[in-house]
């Protein structure tokens, strides 16, 4: 693999401010996602690959053609989380890591700690890229993006290589649940697809959280406080009432991890006394409780209301995704021969679930199975955000073969 060409394509790609914006009432909700978009229909096209194109939703379509084999697809997203800022990303390269914990340049107060990063100690004197502490770093996704782009040139660059055809995908605001809102099966044509959104290296994840998200909105009664005697119900007030009603000690993300769910109550919209909005985050590995977790949040805001009788609450429930371990099940090889081209390679596959979603989660829903890949990233949607440049090159190893596993598929 051209090792150096994929640092300097992940560190071209992170310098584009991409951050999907969650109020934003249109899709892609950021310019950046459109203006990256168009970058990567450039390179492919400069590569040779003809048909690459950015649609109108900003979706970035590609095929590179194979010799055999069924078509598979590799997707990966274009924005970055909003949790953190994505604007004027700094990345610092670290050769050679010496180990120990690491302190982010522009942000003393910012360190990533072997304490908190075990994976560190098992990277001693390979390449680590961090971003200078002030912003997130982009490796969620643009670490998966790179090892695309970089698997479709080296497979051009070496056409003795016998591959499968390759169908090329980039969404937009995967982060805000939205990646596979305007893209069909059909339009990415393929038997399988994987995702390149994973951490670390060499795992698979076959399992997602099932997901919906309550939407809670308060209405009260806004009076001036002079005369607000008997007469104003403070909204601010009801919500705070209901979040307290909601589990903390446990069914939080606080207190759980593994297969355990969770209500997770993330952003309140502004509001006042006359009325407030809070999201929250539904997430259970078997979906069938997911029910559950709506009728405590519903039983809260009935708990509430008993407190502050001239208060209205409502709480909708929208569906996200779904658990994509069912529909993986009905194309075993999609798992499989990620595992067999990892053992070609003398690696040994980890198989994973993820304690949230992928646009694969979707896909996989909608019938095109799509298990997630690792790319090298690690500590997603945070200042301490950080890569492996080696574990990249890894996954474009895996790519590779991947592509040749399937391309020994007669069908």
């Amino acid at each position: 693999m051209n090792r150096d060409r994929l640092l300097q394509r992940f560190l071209r790609y992170v310098a584009i401010d991409t951050t999907a914006e969650a109020e934003a009432e249109c899709y892609p909700s950021s310019s950046g996602q459109l203006e990256f978009g168009r970058l990567l229909v450039g390179e492919l096209k400069n590569m040779g690959i003809a048909d690459a194109q950015q649609d109108d939703n900003g979706i970035v379509l590609a095929t590179l053609p194979g010799k055999e084999g069924p078509v598979i697809a590799l997707c990966s997203h274009l924005d970055t989380s909003p949790e953190a800022s994505g604007a004027g990303i700094r990345p610092q390269v670290i050769e050679n890591y010496a180990g120990g914990d690491i302190v982010l340049p522009g942000n003393a107060e910012k360190v990533i700690r072997v304490a908190d990063n075990p994976g560190l100690e098992a990277l001693v004197e390979r390449t680590l890229i961090t971003s200078d502490g002030t912003t997130l770093l982009g490796a969620d996704d643009k670490a998966g993006v790179a090892i695309i782009m970089e698997t479709v040139q080296w497979l051009l660059e070496h056409p003795e290589i016998a591959h499968c055809p390759l169908r090329i995908c980039f969404t937009c605001d995967e982060e805000l649940g939205h990646g596979v809102d305007k893209l069909s099966v059909e339009m990415i044509g393929a038997t399988a697809c994987y995702t390149l959104d994973g951490h670390a290296s060499g795992e698979i994840d076959v399992e997602t959280f099932s997901a919906d998200q309550a939407v809670v909105t308060v209405e009260g009664v806004n009076i001036h406080p002079s005369i607000g005697k008997g007469r104003m119900v403070n909204a601010v007030r009801v919500l705070s009432d209901f979040v307290s009603r909601l589990p903390h000690n446990t069914l939080s993300p606080e207190t759980t991890d593994g297969r355990e769910g969770f209500l997770h109550p993330y952003d309140v919209a502004a509001g006042g006394v006359a009325g407030m909005k809070l999201k929250i985050l539904l997430r259970d590995f078997d979906a069938a409780k997911l029910d559950g977790l709506a009728e405590i949040a519903r039983q809260a805001a009935a708990a509430t209301l008993r407190e502050f009788p001239g208060a209205k609450i409502d709480v909708a429930i929208e569906r996200q995704y779904r658990n994509m371990a069912e529909g993986l099940i009905r194309e075993p090889r999609a798992v499989a021969y990620a595992e067999e081209a990892l053992r070609r390679l003398g690696r040994t596959a980890k198989r994973t679930i993820v304690r949230g979603g992928t646009d694969g989660s979707r896909l996989t829903e909608l019938g095109l199975p799509t298990p997630n890949l690792s790319c090298g990233g690690h500590n997603p949607h945070s200042p301490l955000e950080w890569a492996c440049l080696d574990e990249m090159v890894e996954s474009v190893e895996w790519l590779v073969e991947l592509a040749r596993v399937w391309g020994e598929d007669k069908g």
